[in-house]
């Protein structure tokens, strides 16, 4: 059978035809206000938590050279993480948050150490 017409045509009442756009199917029709600009799409990007960030930045201060920073550390982590809890997914840093908790509790831990270690060494 050799023809000179496409295997498909556009009528579809003949074999192979394909149903005339727009005639039904499995597309969905248009929502009734339309598809106007702004419709669906992604929400804005959730930010970073500051005071996540500060909590971990001092944290690590307070372990290296200052360990009342630790003290700090430990308060913005705090705070952190009811902001980020409290903000439904729009905020983000409770990793660091953490991290600035576990590096300001170690921070005063080996600063009250180091005092401590200071007055016997000096007391004797």
């Amino acid at each position: 059978m050799t023809t000179n017409e496409p295997p498909f045509s556009n009528d579809p009442n003949q074999p192979g035809g394909l149903p005339p756009y727009g005639s039904g199917g499995d597309v969905p029709p248009p929502p009734p206000g339309g598809y106007g600009y702004g419709d669906g799409g992604y929400g804005a990007p959730p930010e970073q938590n500051k005071k996540a960030l500060w909590s971990m930045i001092l944290g690590i201060v307070g372990l290296l050279c200052c360990g009342i920073a630790g003290i700090v550390a430990i308060v913005l982590s705090n705070t952190a993480k009811k902001e980020i809890a409290a903000s439904g997914g729009r905020q983000t840093g409770a990793g660091m948050a953490t991290a600035g908790l576990v590096l300001g509790i170690v921070a005063i831990v080996l600063w009250i150490a180091g005092i401590v270690i200071n007055l016997a060494v000096v007391g004797n």
